[in-house]
């Protein structure tokens, strides 16, 4: 199961200085940032093949308490069922149950689950409806 993207949330104030950051040290490498949200910027994605966001940089209101965001892609709805279940069962909590979340993609169908320390680890499919 390969990671889709991942989120880092900075405080307000050090959020210019890191996403500037994050834009020129990962250009070497091929990303460049692609896409924005907020007047600010306050939400910054970077993209390595210009098609997708791989690399989050948020703004966060108060120093974060280190819970990232990391999301595995998987080939089918079935898996993300199965993660949400079995992420629940084992003691993660859910912060989104299975389904569409077309504000997203049209096909995107994901789940949601903080693990144990708070971390948000989510699980998604891109394919249509098999």
């Amino acid at each position: 199961m390969p990671l889709d993207h991942i989120g880092i949330h900075v405080d307000a104030k050090r959020h210019p200085m890191v996403k500037e950051w994050y834009e020129k040290a990962l250009k070497p490498v091929g990303y460049q940032k692609f896409r924005t949200e907020g007047e600010n910027e306050e939400i910054a994605g970077f993209s390595y093949n210009a098609k997708n966001c791989e690399w989050w940089v948020l703004s966060a209101p108060e120093p974060p308490n280190l819970p990232m965001h990391f999301a595995f892609r998987v080939d089918n709805r079935a898996q993300v069922d199965e993660f949400h279940r079995i992420g629940v069962a084992a003691g993660g909590r859910c912060n989104g149950p299975p389904g569409l979340r077309p504000h997203y993609g049209a096909n995107y169908y994901a789940a949601f689950v903080f693990d144990p320390v708070g971390n948000n680890v989510e699980v998604l499919c891109l394919e249509a409806r098999e």
